[in-house]
């Protein structure tokens, strides 16, 4: 039995949420070397190079991104530039768990981008399974151990605004997947993020007289290992999976799938970190997973 287009778009879609579940872990290996500024950098420096080597659009695919690079830009520019961007700084000022809440708020801010821009209807049902997947990503936060708040409200500001250009990216890829593929896409989207986060950080440290400490982190192999899965998996793998998911399913139905990767993320530190899991957390997760399944079931209006 041949497996339908919509059934491997949300297998990329759960594959892309585990890969971004566990890029959590290697962040924080990261943080114990570089800054982040610093670590975005790398980060899509190693994801261009792997894109150059694994996902090359080729010399007529180069043309037509040329040929539509401002029609392209202001999705490369919501997912990595803004969103990276908006969260560095927001989790300045919030806390992680303040974060992981906010960031729950994607599939709202894109049923409501969708609905707009896209004309996607979506049920009650789907509502209702996407509000739950919120709710459920609020209580996991709130339930972990050692969670703190104490967010100024520039750095709720500035996640709230993190979060938005996530559902933006989710929206405008579903708008150009008709006219470009998840390859060209990914390709156009890693090559701004190394642009923009290189030149950020050459920038922050010739200005400040350090760019020796640029090349610094080089030296350590878990600073090394944590590149390879931030940039390799986590940035140009999850790239084409959401391109991809997106070019097959409404952005609506794909931006719940999110959700999961906080599970992963629940998941990963209690049986890696020796992480506590409260009971909040634990009802958080089920109604995550109940949230994502009922969404992907329900029909559209």
């Amino acid at each position: 039995m041949p497996i339908r287009p919509a059934h491997r778009a949300y297998a990329a879609a759960i594959l892309n949420a585990l890969i971004i579940g566990f890029s959590f872990l290697f962040v924080k290996i990261a943080l114990q070397t570089a800054d982040p500024l610093d670590i975005l950098a790398y980060r899509f420096l190693f994801a261009f190079a792997a894109a150059s080597l694994f996902a090359f659009p080729g010399r007529a695919g180069l043309r037509k991104i040329g040929g539509g690079a401002l029609r392209i830009l202001p999705v490369t520019i919501f997912y990595p530039v803004a969103f990276f961007s908006f969260q560095t700084f927001g989790l300045l000022q919030a806390s992680s768990a303040e974060a992981g809440m906010i960031q729950g708020a994607v599939p709202v801010f894109t049923l409501i981008l969708a609905g707009l821009l896209l004309g996607e209807r979506s049920s009650r049902a789907q509502k209702i399974f996407t509000l739950l997947s919120v709710i459920g990503v609020a209580c996991l936060f709130a339930g972990r151990e050692g969670a703190a708040f104490s967010a100024s409200l520039a750095g709720i500001l500035l996640l709230l605004c993190s979060a938005f250009s996530q559902a933006g990216y989710n929206v405008l890829a579903r708008k150009l997947s008709g006219s470009y593929t998840p390859r060209e896409l990914t390709y156009f989207m890693n090559l701004l993020g190394f642009v923009t986060f290189g030149l950020l950080a050459l920038i922050r440290h010739a200005s400040a007289g350090t760019l020796p400490e640029l090349a610094a982190p080089l030296a350590s192999p878990s600073f090394l290992a944590a590149m390879l899965y931030l940039g390799v998996l986590s940035s140009l793998a999850t790239s084409y999976l959401s391109n991809y998911a997106l070019s097959r399913i409404e952005a609506s139905r794909m931006s719940v799938f999110g959700s999961l990767s906080a599970v992963v993320a629940l998941a990963a530190g209690a049986l890696l970190l020796g992480e506590t899991v409260g009971t909040y957390a634990l009802l958080g997760a089920a109604a995550i997973v109940a949230g994502v399944v009922g969404s992907a079931l329900s029909r559209r209006k």
